[in-house]
C-alpha cells in the first residue's frame, strides 16, 4: 500500500467511513483533509456501530497515527465530546491522534450565521453546524486557528476582532441579539488547553513519514458532487472534497499522492436541497431508504435515493484523477426485480453524456436508463466475487465498463467483513 486518497464519488455518504476502517489496516497514517463535523462516517464492528465526525475512522486500528489536516474546521467542543465517546469504549485516542495546529475552529456565531442565512436566503439544505460561514472567515484572512487559540493574547485579540464585525451583521441585518466576548473567550480558552496537546505542524508530521516509506490514507469527506468547484454549486459543501483537497488540506505536494480511489453506492443518494436527475419515485424511495438506512450520521436527516447515475461518476472519475472504484450497498438492491442505470441526460431534446456546468438545467433534465435483470437473491454472506448472482457480477461489469475505470472492492453490508475483492477464484 502506497500513499492513497479516498473520496466519495457521489453526493457523499456512499460508505467512506467503512472502507477507509478497511483500508487503514495496512496504513501507518490516516489523515482527514477537509470538511468539519457536518459530516459523519459509520463504521460497523463486530455488531458495534462507531459514528466519526471529525476524528479519521482509522483510529479504530491500534498504533495508527491519526491526523486532523488544515483543511479541516474545527468545532473544539463536537471534537472533545466525539474523543470522550471514543475513550468510553476504549480506543486510544490520546496517543494516536494530531491536530493540525493551521485549522480553523468554528465558533458560535459560526453556527448562528449558518442558521440565519439559511433561514432568509436560498434553502441549501446545511447542517447548520457553522462549517460555511467558518470557511468564509477563513477565506477573507479573518478566521481563528488551532496555533491562535494556544496564544491567549493573539486569541483574545482576534476575537475581539471577529465579534465586532459578526455583531453587526447580527443585530442589523438579521436583528438577533449579540454574542456576549466572555462567554465564548473563557470557554474556548478552556478547549484550548484540553487541546494542547494535540496540536502539532502536521504537514510536517506527514512528510517526514512519507521519507520514511510510511503509508499515509487520506480521508474525503463528503462526495465529489458536493465540491465547491465541482459540484452542484451552489448545493455544495464549502470545501474541496476531491483528491486535489488532500495536497492542499494535508500540506503535502500532489507528488506524493500514488494512487486515488472512488467509493459509490451501487444507486445514488444525497440529503439537503438541488437538483437530483434519478431520484426515485415516492413509493420505491421509502422502500430502498429503509432497506438502506439511508439516514444521514450527522443530523438524522433522510436522504434522497435514486438509480445509479454514470454521467454523475463520470464526472467524478474525471474531477479526480480516479485510478479505482469500491461499490458499497450492492445489497441493497437485491430485492429489485429490474435495475436501472443513467447513460445520458435528455435536455432540451438533446442527449447529454457530460455532466453539465449550469445546474439549473438538471432540474428539467430527463435520465436516459439502460434496464437490466435484478438478481432476487441475499448478497449479504457473499465473501468474493464468484459469490455473486450472475446478474449481481454483470451489474457491476457494467458499471465499469461505463465508467471505464475498474471495481476493486464491493461491500455487501455494512460489518467489516462483508467486503472482498472483486477478484476471481483462480481454478485449479
Amino acid at each position: 500500500m502506497a500513499n492513497i486518497v479516498v473520496v466519495g464519488a457521489q453526493w457523499g455518504d456512499e460508505g467512506k467511513g467503512k472502507i477507509i476502517d478497511v483500508l487503514a489496516e495496512k496504513a501507518d497514517y490516516i489523515v482527514r483533509f477537509q470538511g468539519g463535523n457536518n459530516a459523519g462516517h459509520t463504521v460497523v464492528v463486530g455488531g458495534e456501530e462507531f459514528v466519526f465526525h471529525l476524528i479519521p475512522s482509522g483510529i479504530l486500528h491500534p498504533k495508527k497515527i491519526c491526523v486532523i489536516g488544515n483543511g479541516v474546521v474545527i468545532d473544539p467542543k463536537a471534537l472533545l465530546e466525539e474523543m470522550t465517546r471514543l475513550k468510553q469504549k476504549r480506543i486510544p485516542v490520546s496517543q494516536n491522534l494530531r491536530i493540525s495546529e493551521e485549522a480553523h475552529l468554528i465558533f458560535p456565531y459560526h453556527r448562528l450565521l449558518d442558521r440565519l442565512r439559511e433561514r432568509r436566503g436560498t434553502r441549501l439544505g446545511t447542517t447548520g453546524r457553522g462549517i460555511g460561514p467558518c470557511y468564509v472567515d477563513k477565506m477573507a484572512r479573518c478566521g481563528i486557528r488551532v496555533a491562535d487559540l494556544l496564544d491567549k493574547d493573539i486569541f483574545k485579540r482576534k476575537l475581539r476582532e471577529n465579534l465586532a464585525e459578526k455583531n453587526e451583521l447580527i443585530t442589523k441585518i438579521y436583528k438577533e441579539k449579540p454574542i456576549r466576548f466572555s462567554e465564548i473567550y473563557h470557554e474556548y480558552l478552556g478547549y484550548g488547553t484540553l487541546l494542547k496537546r494535540y496540536a502539532c505542524n502536521t504537514s510536517l508530521l506527514l512528510n517526514q513519514a512519507i521519507e520514511k516509506k510510511k503509508r499515509i490514507l487520506f480521508e474525503g469527506a463528503q462526495g465529489t458532487l458536493l465540491d465547491i468547484d465541482h459540484g452542484t454549486y451552489p448545493f455544495v459543501t464549502s470545501s474541496n472534497a476531491t483528491a486535489g483537497g488532500a495536497c492542499v488540506g494535508a500540506g503535502i505536494g500532489p507528488t506524493r499522492i500514488d494512487r486515488v480511489i472512488g467509493v459509490i453506492k451501487a444507486y445514488t443518494t444525497r440529503v439537503g436541497e438541488g437538483p437530483f436527475p434519478t431520484e426515485f419515485p415516492d413509493s420505491l424511495m421509502e422502500i430502498i431508504r429503509k432497506r438502506g438506512k439511508e439516514f444521514g450520521a450527522t443530523t438524522g436527516r433522510p436522504r434522497r435515493c435514486g438509480w445509479f447515475d454514470a454521467v454523475l461518476a463520470r464526472h467524478s472519475v474525471r474531477v479526480n484523477g480516479l485510478d479505482e472504484l469500491i461499490v458499497t450497498k450492492l445489497d441493497v438492491l437485491d430485492e429489485r426485480k429490474t435495475v436501472k442505470i443513467c447513460t445520458a441526460y435528455r435536455i432540451v431534446k438533446k442527449r447529454h453524456t457530460e455532466f453539465p456546468a449550469d445546474i439549473e438545467r438538471l432540474w428539467d433534465c430527463v435520465p436516459i436508463y439502460e434496464e437490466h435483470p435484478g438478481w432476487l437473491e441475499d448478497t449479504t454472506a457473499c465473501r468474493n466475487f464468484e459469490d455473486l448472482p450472475q446478474n449481481a457480477k454483470r451489474y457491476l461489469k457494467r458499471l465499469s465498463s461505463l465508467l471505464g475505470v475498474p471495481i476493486t472492492l464491493i461491500s455487501v453490508g455494512s460489518d467489516r467483513e462483508q467486503t472482498f475483492r472483486m477478484k476471481r477464484k483462480r481454478s485449479h
